[in-house]
């Protein structure tokens, strides 16, 4: 993966390095709090929306804890809005599992004090903690603006074939580009992240990014997780999303500002 595609397509998880970080990083303990409160929602079940209110039901029969709620106890509080994982969960309604949204710089670095929140361009910018089958995941979104892009790329082009490889790079696996209404392309391939050593060490993945006619682009990062000294859980046997899935995802307008 060159480095300018690297950059732009990990940006949301910038505070955590690339896929392989510095040593520096300290683990505390998995059990610390968070660097914000955060809401796991569980996603279970077949999502319906009815009169305005969206629900997730929950098949097991245990209590909902404090801090896992469903999606319509959330949806339904008066003069609070949903937050990014609720509304990620929207637009993800096949997915199954719980989806939580996390901070790179808490469970990878264990930053103290926690960072100030990232500034965010898209509606859903940000970094979600998938649960499933005992395994933990990871689903990072990343919209950036022309200007953003231009300065990454120092001047390369945002919509280059990224399915062929240049100055000997090692071609891209599964590696599907598209070329969409609108003068958008959208690419996914996928990435087995065997980067060398170090920490974390990230699973394997897909990788999608959707460059836009005003040169915008949209990054997501679908990875089985990673490896670490602490870890939140082990890695998913595939990535939480099929491609069907991620493709759907990164056509949904909803991931985009608003025009």
């Amino acid at each position: 993966m060159s480095d300018d595609v690297r950059e732009l397509l990990g940006r949301a998880a910038e505070e955590a390095g690339q896929p392989v970080i510095s040593t520096e990083a300290v683990y505390a303990k998995a059990g610390r709090v968070r660097w914000r409160r955060r809401t796991a929602v569980s996603v279970t079940a077949v999502c319906a929306v009815a009169a305005g209110a969206f629900v997730v039901p929950q098949l097991s029969s245990a209590p909902t804890s404090p801090q896992t709620q469903s999606v319509g106890s959330l949806a339904e509080k008066p003069g609070q809005a949903p937050g990014r994982d609720v509304q990620l969960l929207r637009l993800l309604p096949d997915m199954t599992g719980t989806i939580e949204e996390v901070s790179f710089a808490d469970i990878i670095k264990h930053a103290s004090p926690p960072p100030p929140e990232p500034s965010t361009t898209g509606p859903v910018d940000g970094q979600y903690e998938i649960r499933r089958d005992g395994g933990v995941g990871y689903l990072t979104i990343d919209v950036m603006d022309a200007e953003t892009v231009r300065k990454k790329l120092g001047g390369g082009a945002p919509d280059a074939d990224l399915c062929k490889p240049e100055n000997g790079e090692p071609a891209r696996t599964d590696c599907v580009r598209e070329e969409l209404s609108g003068g958008r392309v959208l690419t996914i391939w996928s990435d087995d992240m065997e980067y060398g050593d170090g920490t974390p060490q990230w699973g394997p993945e897909l990788v999608g990014r959707l460059t836009l006619a005003d040169g915008s682009l949209l990054g997501v990062r679908d990875s089985t997780g990673f490896e670490a000294e602490v870890v939140n859980g082990p890695l998913l046997k595939s990535p939480p999303l099929t491609r069907a899935q991620l493709r759907e995802l990164m056509l949904r307008p909803e991931l985009l500002p608003a025009e």
